[in-house]
């Protein structure tokens, strides 16, 4: 059980080592091709983001772990808006959200989550088809994304092109590309080891392997967002964290999940009950839907971000880690 829990815990560092190269590797090679800055942001970045997610779920939904699939796209949503958005709304509240770049992640993610419904209400079974929707909503999101980002940005900024050829001078591509594929080969070990150990633990705790997903890897696979919402608590630009939160979690439903079903489908876990009725069906999708309703319409009607949200869904986020291994 103590080598479980501490090959667990090294597969968490090498997901966020092995992030940090992949992202810095990807990034060395957009520069060198003078991609503007605003694009590697919107597509680079934040999808290397969210490569420790994708890993974990495409790899215990390979070898037929669909709690852990399940558990990690889930969970993740529900830990980066109740605990990390929660943090940044509790200790510094917002009078001024930028709703206007909200709108179009906020519609995405409403879609994905309508058919997630309408899947786990119905049959419970996403099938290789849903998962190729899921991945299609994906790519026209970052269609989208990478329009609006060019937008206005037509003519190639000859300062930014000075500055990349000083930082591309400074790195070889070859360098580059070594970063890139060790980053993603050390990611994919890292997410190896959380799901063969995470199997590992849930069978010592005697608690299902969707609860060890659902609370340990979702915080782990969660802990880029989490740098990122406190970094910008510290320079005062929380109303950042709201976005950075929103696209990752939007990129859990479309990306990860559909990554993992298309990959091997799979039915709602069923492994825990709740007065004879499935709690993923009646807590885990119910509470995902809740939180962000709660972080996103106020947003939207208000423009403003409360501590009593951030209170509020700390208080959610703790009692829902309680009533996974105490109920």
């Amino acid at each position: 059980m103590l080598v479980a829990v501490l090959l667990f815990a090294l597969g968490f560092v090498l997901l966020i080592k092995g992030g940090d190269w992949f992202v810095d590797g990807a990034v060395g090679i957009a520069h060198r091709y003078h991609i503007p800055e605003i694009l590697i942001g919107a597509t680079v970045v934040s999808i290397g983001t969210t490569i420790p997610e994708v890993m974990v779920s495409s790899m215990a939904a390979a070898v037929g772990q669909s709690q852990t699939a399940y558990g990690n796209a889930i969970g993740s949503i529900i830990c980066n808006t109740s605990l990390i958005a929660a943090i940044t709304m509790a200790f510094s509240p917002s009078d001024n959200v930028d709703t206007k770049s909200l709108k179009t992640p906020a519609f995405f993610f409403i879609i994905a989550a309508l058919l997630y419904l309408i899947i786990s209400y119905t049959t419970g079974v996403f099938t290789r088809a849903i998962g190729i929707v899921l991945l299609l909503l994906f790519l026209v999101y970052m269609a989208i994304t990478v329009r609006q980002a060019l937008s206005g940005r037509l003519k190639i900024d000859e300062e930014e092109v000075e500055e990349d050829e000083k930082k591309t001078e400074a790195n070889p591509m070859w360098k580059d590309i070594l970063m890139l594929i060790v980053g993603a080969a050390v990611i994919a070990i890292g997410a190896n080891l959380l799901v063969d150990n995470g199997k590992i633990i849930a069978a010592g705790l005697g608690v299902p392997e969707s609860v060890i997903a659902l609370t340990f890897i979702a915080l782990g696979t969660s802990l880029p967002e989490l740098v990122t919402a406190i970094s910008s608590l510290i320079k005062g630009h929380s109303s950042l964290s709201l976005g950075n939160i929103l696209g990752a979690n939007l990129f859990n439903l479309v990306l990860v999940s559909g990554m993992a079903i298309t990959i091997k489908p799979f039915a709602i876990p069923a492994d825990k009950l709740i007065a004879g009725m499935n709690a993923s069906l009646v807590v885990d999708i119910p509470l995902m839907v809740a939180v962000m309703a709660l972080m996103l319409i106020p947003a939207f009607l208000t423009k403003k971000l409360k501590r009593w949200q951030g209170i509020t869904l700390l208080v959610l986020y703790f009692s829902y880690v309680l009533f996974q291994f105490f109920f």
